[in-house]
């Protein structure tokens, strides 16, 4: 049987001017994240400097990558159409 003890939660200071300083053992030097807001609390996603590069692996589809940029503008566009038109009727 295999083990392994994951370290659930970091205590961090947030300074006056809300920047988060994370531990070393978070390993994260460097680069851009993506930050979520889950109710009481923020989870913190890191992205590669090459996403698709990274996505090759694990991310497979039939699609090309044009054709998949297309089709999640084409989307964004319609959802930010629909919320739009939600506004002007509240």
């Amino acid at each position: 049987m295999i083990v392994m003890w994951v370290k659930m939660a970091t205590l961090v200071k947030i300074d006056d001017r809300g920047r988060v300083t994370l531990p070393k053992d978070l390993c994260m030097r460097s680069g851009r994240a993506a930050v979520i807001s889950a109710g009481t609390f923020l989870v913190f996603i890191p992205i590669s400097s090459k996403p698709a590069e990274a996505a090759r692996g694990w991310l497979k589809s039939k699609r090309e990558r044009v054709e998949l940029k297309k089709i999640a503008e084409r989307k964004a566009r319609e959802d930010a159409v629909s919320r739009a038109k939600r506004r002007e009727q509240a």
